[in-house]
């Protein structure tokens, strides 16, 4: 061996060396600052509050976390492609009233269907108006929250529906561990969660969809269909968005066409926090996951400090510029 080292000697040198480029790498990992701005809020409200760390309130968090949470993975998918999806929430709606209405004296899992058929059928046109005309995701998506929002209004004539059938609000029922019980809607939110994350670190598809957020015409030299991509990202953020109606029916069993108002925002605001970049190409579903868990932290700990709930607003648009800050200078010091 050169300069008379033994493999046993080079290896020894080396061993230090990985374990600071391991250590590195996970500190870097773009889930490593949501995960650990959770992990902070929650020592400091269980230190500050006498009721925030059991395990009553924490199954709470979680359960209210599940609607915003589940369209923030749709949100997710599109904004990977450098996209953005403002009628989220007003499509969520629409399929809630769509089930609860066709609930009334109709068959509830057909009911779930056509709502189903909506949500996914708004996501297409979502997708083919973006990715066929190439026009802009803000305005597309801006235009058909407005005709969304207004035919929820019109097919209901404004009145909401309550939720009478167990199929429809089964999500919010579960089993009870410890005295604590565990929805099936969180359990389908971390399924989604799971599902997602594993399409988009282990399939082409997944690929794809970040060659085409990262740079799209890059994506069109080397091959990629990019209108394809795209169409197939609206469509399973549409389905997603399905899943998240039924997660509001159960959550609140009224289907109401005024209800989650600012569902798109708070959505946004999950996936900014969750480390995902709104130009496109870099962040995941898990850093989402933990991006709506934050918000929920910050909203259910600061209500337990008796903080007024204007400033729990400042506190997260807050934290939405300062994640938005970090993905900033993270992506001007990979492009030196």
């Amino acid at each position: 061996m050169a300069a008379g080292l033994r493999e046993s000697d080079i290896a020894e040198l080396e061993t230090p060396l990985r374990a600071r480029r391991d250590l590195r790498g996970l500190v870097t990992h773009q889930v490593f600052g949501p995960l650990l701005a959770l992990v902070v809020a929650v020592i400091v409200f269980a230190l500050t509050t006498s009721t925030f760390f059991n395990s009553g309130n924490l199954a709470l968090i979680a359960q209210q976390s599940v609607v915003v949470g589940t369209l923030a993975l749709g949100q997710t998918l599109i904004i990977l492609t450098s996209g953005i999806d403002l009628a989220n929430g007003a499509i969520m709606v629409l399929g809630s009233v769509v089930i609860g209405k066709m609930a009334v004296g109709n068959d509830p899992v057909l009911a779930a269907v056509v709502g189903l058929v909506v949500c996914v059928a708004l996501g297409a046109v979502n997708g083919a108006l973006v990715s066929w005309l190439k026009l802009p995701p803000f305005i597309v998506t801006l235009g058909v929250m407005s005709v969304v929002m207004a035919a929820a209004r019109l097919y209901t004539d404004s009145q909401s529906y309550p939720i009478t059938s167990d199929f429809l609000t089964v999500l919010n029922d579960g089993p009870t561990i410890g005295g604590v019980t565990v929805t099936y809607g969180v359990m389908l939110w971390i399924g989604l969660t799971a599902v997602l994350g594993f399409a988009l670190t282990q399939t082409s598809w997944g690929v794809r969809v970040y060659a085409v957020g990262d740079n799209t015409r890059a994506a069109e030299l080397s091959g990629i269909k990019v209108r394809r991509v795209l169409l197939s990202v609206y469509v399973v953020a549409g389905l997603v968005y399905a899943l998240a109606a039924w997660q509001a029916l159960g959550r609140t069993p009224t289907a109401d066409p005024s209800g989650y108002a600012n569902g798109n925002l708070d959505s946004i605001t999950a996936v900014v926090i969750g480390g995902t970049s709104l130009l496109g190409g870099r962040g995941g579903v898990v850093g989402t996951f933990i991006g709506a868990l934050i918000v929920s932290v910050l909203q259910n700990g600061l209500t337990q400090a008796g903080i007024d709930s204007l400033y729990q607003q400042v506190a997260t648009g807050v934290l939405v510029i300062v994640a938005v800050g970090v993905d900033h200078l993270a992506r001007r010091r990979q492009q030196r």
